[in-house]
């Protein structure tokens, strides 16, 4: 069956038409049968044989999810106590969905142009992490920009300062040109390793950034940065695993196989991995379905490393994307539902399918709840990415709110680990717990050293 191809469909090789039926990929995923992407595509489509999305059907692949979501995890919905440490803005790879970076030459000494991004030492990661620590968290985790001065360790840093032309062959500048070091990734996971607080970090793009130059693989990295006490490894920077998308969006970004290639080899030396899908711009759902498929895949290869899987819908407004004309908007209400209820349906190897609010807000985000998601984010504390791409759904989660927000739709709270092994019932009804106010969002703490003592001071009184 086809559906009339768009403009934009006509620019991929990929385009959503199959031979297969709606009904019978539904019939399908209500089974329990394994789908193929063709199955996937109908899905998300409610049919290549309409137009647009069919209300109707619609509402009976979210059923199917949702009795699915049922099935597999119960009526638990999970959040973690966590906090955003990113350690820099800096970078140079031009992304087009992209808001968070700064240019990295803004950041030199020598620089005309004035920056609103910051880079953080690793002393004063530790600093931020240890206070929110001392708030209650359990977990940071840190995506940064490729900063030219970002090395693995000090070894790594020597063989690109070894180069020819460091930077035209590895993009790389030592610390000294700019105003502020990072320091090294090793540094950085070392600094942010606090009071046994799980630490996820370095995406594949990042592990990417900490091999360049060099002949090393993903599994030496790795290695090195699980030795550092790095844990798991967040599947960001994966947007669409298909290439044609990828050369569309962010052309300078690492392509589909070594995203696979770098979440493979963390996993082989026994860190965990959560993967993602970043949709709503260019990608049709071709393309959505392709992604959902390599990333099952990927969890046979890793024998279920795969903790969770986060569909991320498209923040456009302050975007270059959006800016330049190529898109004129994100996914819409029925796309954000079918793509979280199809990878329910779909990724039938990894349990938890989480709903982001600060992609979503609180209203949409708990409707997500009904889709076959069951995880619904953390606390964050500090959140700066999607905030930067015009996402206006905040920065910060109580454990209070969570509570509330989740026992209003009938299901249970639970603050769990990282990896989902801990869990902890949350009773709206008891006292606050959990992490208190955290720190803004650029890192700094919201209270000052002689803030903090003062309000020491009358509590005591």
């Amino acid at each position: 069956m086809e559906r009339p191809v768009t403009e934009a469909d006509l620019a991929f090789e990929h385009v959503p038409e199959t031979d297969q039926s709606f009904e019978n990929a539904l019939a399908k995923a209500r089974n329990g049968d394994r789908l193929t992407v063709d199955d996937a595509i109908e899905l998300l489509t409610t049919g290549t044989d309409v137009e647009g999305i069919d209300r109707r059907r619609k509402e009976q692949v979210l059923e199917a999810a949702d009795r699915r979501r049922a099935e597999v995890v119960g009526e638990e919905v999970t959040f973690v106590a966590n906090l955003n440490n990113n350690v820099t803005t800096a970078c140079n790879v031009g992304c087009l969905f992209c808001n968070f970076k700064d240019s990295a030459h803004s950041f030199e000494h020598e620089s005309d142009v004035e920056t609103a991004g910051f880079t953080k030492t690793p002393a004063e990661s530790r600093e931020i992490v240890s206070d929110a620590v001392a708030r209650g968290i359990s977990e940071v985790c840190s995506v940064s920009g490729l900063h030219p001065a970002f090395a693995l360790d000090d070894e790594h840093r020597e063989l690109l300062e070894a180069l020819d032309d460091p930077y035209r062959e590895a993009n790389y500048k030592p610390p000294e040109v700019y105003a502020k070091s990072p320091g090294t990734y090793v540094d950085q996971i070392a600094a942010m390793d606090v009071d046994g607080v799980h630490v996820h970090s370095m995406t594949p793009e990042e592990g990417y950034h900490a091999r360049r130059g060099t002949d090393w693989s993903y599994e030496e990295v790795y290695r090195r940065l699980r030795d550092a006490g790095l844990d798991t490894v967040p599947g960001t920077a994966a947007e669409i695993l298909v290439d044609e998308v990828r050369d569309a969006i962010c052309p300078g970004k690492i392509g589909t196989d070594d995203w696979l290639e770098a979440m493979e080899a963390a996993a082989n030396v026994g860190l965990g991995l959560t993967a993602t899908i970043m949709y709503g711009h260019v990608e049709n759902d071709a393309h959505r379905a392709m992604h959902l498929k390599r990333v099952r895949d990927l969890q046979e290869r890793v024998d279920g490393a795969i903790t969770e899987f986060v569909p991320l819908s498209f923040v456009h407004q302050q975007t270059p994307l959006f800016e330049h004309g190529v898109v004129s908007g994100g996914a819409s209400t029925d796309e954000d539902e079918l793509m979280i209820a199809v990878s329910r349906l779909f990724l039938d190897n990894i349990e938890h399918i989480q709903s982001s609010w600060v992609k979503y807000g609180d209203e949409h985000g708990l409707k997500m709840l009904h889709c076959g998601a069951d995880d619904f984010m953390g606390t964050i504390l500090s959140e700066e990415i999607t905030k930067r791409a015009g996402g206006d759904y905040g920065e910060f989660r109580s454990f209070s709110a969570y509570a509330e927000l989740i026992s209003s739709i009938g299901r249970v709270p639970v603050e769990r680990s990282t990896d989902y092994e801990r869990r902890r019932v949350i009773d709206p009804d008891d006292p606050p717990v959990g992490p208190r106010l955290g720190p803004q969002a650029d890192g700094t703490p919201l209270l000052s050293d002689d803030e903090r003592a003062d309000r020491a001071v009358l509590a005591d009184d």
